[in-house]
C-alpha cells in the first residue's frame, strides 16, 4: 500500500494542503515502514485547467491506493475512484498528523467531490 497526502512542503512536518489538484506536493508514505519520499506538482500548479485529472494520473502511476487531502472536484475524483484510489478528507494539520490519524482508522473515506472543479 501506498499513501499520498497533500502538502505545502517536502517534509512530514509540512501542513496538509487542502488543494488536491494545485496542491505543491504530494507526500507518498509507505505506513508500515513509514518511508516518505517528497513528489513535486508544479506540472499541475498553474494549469489552466485539467489539474486535477492530470495530478490524478500521477498518483495512479505511482501505485498510491490512499490520498489525504482537503478537498477533491468531481472529475478529479472520478479519475482517483477508476484508478482504486481511497480519498480521505483532512483539512487541517501537519502531514505527520494526517498519517497518524490514517494508521488509527480516524479517518472516512469520501462517497463523493466535495467542491466544483476549478475551485
Amino acid at each position: 500500500m501506498k499513501l499520498a497526502i497533500t502538502a505545502t512542503g517536502e517534509g512530514l512536518e509540512s501542513p496538509v494542503d487542502p488543494r488536491f489538484g494545485r496542491t505543491k506536493y504530494f507526500i507518498v508514505i509507505d505506513p508500515e515502514t513509514n518511508a516518505a519520499t517528497a513528489v513535486g506538482n508544479s506540472v499541475n500548479l498553474n494549469a489552466a485547467q485539467g489539474a486535477g485529472i492530470q495530478a490524478a494520473k500521477t498518483l495512479i502511476d505511482l501505485g498510491v491506493t490512499a490520498l489525504i487531502t482537503g478537498h477533491v472536484g468531481p472529475k478529479a475524483f472520478t479519475t482517483l475512484q477508476a484508478g482504486g484510489i481511497a480519498i480521505y478528507p483532512v483539512t487541517a494539520g501537519t502531514v505527520a498528523d494526517a498519517v497518524k490519524q490514517f494508521q488509527a482508522g480516524a479517518l472516512q473515506a469520501m462517497a463523493s467531490a466535495d467542491v466544483e472543479g476549478h475551485w
